[in-house]
């Protein structure tokens, strides 16, 4: 484990505030190096980015390549559009500013930190990453000391490719984030839960220092009568269930039409032995929780409602079956909190006013779910919801769309990235105004005798 002794944290950043004083981070084509620096690192340290994420989190190699080190798709699109995204833009003028340009400049912010999550401990860290050298910033980087192996790996990788001045991570628990939020940046992008999301607000607050928060929330899916049950079902089982239900966008609840209610659960049952097998405690593509605390958190979930599919847990491998819960209360603690693990309550509705009343009735999700083919249904949800994000026919992949900027809104999270969203997130756009000398009306001047008439037709 390389280990960044907690004392040196200000060193760190002073000796990056020279670095970014050079003006080297600046340079787009230094930028476009260090995308592509990160890339290569990225593909030479693949098999030990799998293991540890084995390691931390059982995750199966395919939905690691898939979810984590995936994230070279963000690489490429950020080198591909960079030299677009960093040239000034005219921006339009008024005629009474008829011998005006104006122009809008993006720039780097200075030096950046990124706190990342546990549940995509690699690609939650690098993505937003990307977006920092996209801009033009230096950044520290910290890692979730949870997923320790994913840390250790970040770490080696960080440290081997880039120098601290330009690009450090700190790693530790509680106290390297106490110490680390101690000190003023100019951004601080931090994923994880909303009550953590408070404490890092409050701290930049002191700094008014900007914040991006990726957090999460209970993101309902509703699912009408008019679909295809084959395909909904397997869209849903896999969105539920990647990574042991451990998705911030994973569907958290199902809000489904009476009509098709047995129909779904069936096929539910029935797609989850296709992934699974009979015994997915077995199955070499089914992750496991993060940690004990975690675990126990879930099991009290299963006291609620009544357990129609799956329920089977095994405290030494941390293992906890796909879960299908029926018969919930609005009231239980499984439909009060974020599930954040493999377990899915159904609540049915007979009218799809119900389902938006209760969406609404609760804080807004990171994400929103539907399955309908009726236009005019997806026309109401559309408009009848707010969320961080929706997607329509499908769960989780419109994390996967680097054009559409990802992020939340209310307690599911302040501001976004992804593609541009992230050059954007970590850049400050500076306004330029230029007048010309080959002419200079008065009219603005003193005295200001007889020139009201005008100034009031102008302005008219």
């Amino acid at each position: 484990m390389i280990t960044t002794e907690l004392s040196n944290i200000g060193d760190i950043i002073q000796n990056q505030r020279q670095f970014f004083e050079t003006g080297k981070t600046k340079n787009v084509t230094f930028r476009i190096e260090q995308l592509k620096n990160l890339k290569q690192a990225i593909i030479e340290h693949e098999q030990a980015i799998v293991e540890a994420l084995k390691a931390d989190l059982h995750k199966p190699e395919l939905e690691t390549y898939l979810t984590e080190i995936g994230v070279v798709k963000e690489i490429d699109y950020a080198i591909k559009h960079l030299n677009t995204w960093t040239k000034p833009k005219k921006a339009a003028v008024s005629f009474d500013f008829f011998s005006y340009s104006a122009k809008i400049y993006p720039e780097p912010l200075g030096v950046v930190l990124i706190i990342g999550p546990w549940n995509y401990p690699f690609q939650l860290i690098i993505s937003p990453l990307v977006g920092a050298i996209a801009a033009g910033n230096c950044a520290i980087i910290k890692p979730s000391e949870i997923a320790s192996h994913t840390s250790d790996v970040i770490a080696k990788i960080i440290a081997k490719h880039f120098d601290p001045a330009y690009i450090a991570v700190v790693e530790g628990g509680v106290e390297a984030s106490e110490k680390l939020l101690a000190e003023k940046f100019d951004h601080i992008f931090f994923t994880g839960g909303t009550a953590i999301g408070k404490i890092i607000m409050a701290a930049a607050a002191k700094y008014l220092t900007p914040v991006t928060l990726e957090l999460g929330g209970k993101s309902p899916c509703i699912v009408d009568s008019d679909i295809n049950l084959e395909y909904t079902v397997r869209r849903i089982t896999w969105g539920k269930f990647i990574n042991a239900g451990q998705t911030c966008i994973a569907p958290d609840y199902l809000l489904v039409n009476q009509k098709i209610k047995q129909d779904l659960i069936d096929g539910l049952r029935k797609c989850l032995k296709e992934f699974y097998g009979d015994n997915p405690i077995s199955s070499p593509d089914y992750a496991r929780i993060i940690s004990q605390k975690h675990f126990d958190r879930l099991v009290n979930f299963l006291k609620d409602g009544e357990v129609i599919i799956g329920g089977e847990n095994q405290p030494s491998e941390r293992y906890i079956a796909p879960t299908v819960i029926d018969n919930v209360s609005l009231k239980d603690s499984v439909m009060q909190e974020e599930i954040f693990g493999p377990i899915l309550p159904i609540i049915e509705y007979t009218d799809i006013a119900e389902a938006i009343a209760l969406i609404n009735s609760r804080p807004k999700p990171l994400a929103l779910y539907l399955f309908s083919q009726n236009k005019n249904l997806q026309k109401r949800v559309l408009q009848e919801t707010s969320s961080g994000g929706v997607c329509i026919n499908d769960t989780v992949m419109q994390v996967g769309v680097s054009s559409l900027p990802f992020g939340g809104v209310g307690d599911s999270g302040i501001g976004n990235y992804h593609g541009k969203a992230s050059f954007d997130t970590f850049s400050h756009n500076k306004s330029v105004l230029q007048n010309s000398f080959w002419l200079d009306l008065k009219w603005r001047y003193a005295p200001y005798e007889g020139k009201l008439p005008l100034i009031k037709k102008l302005l008219g």
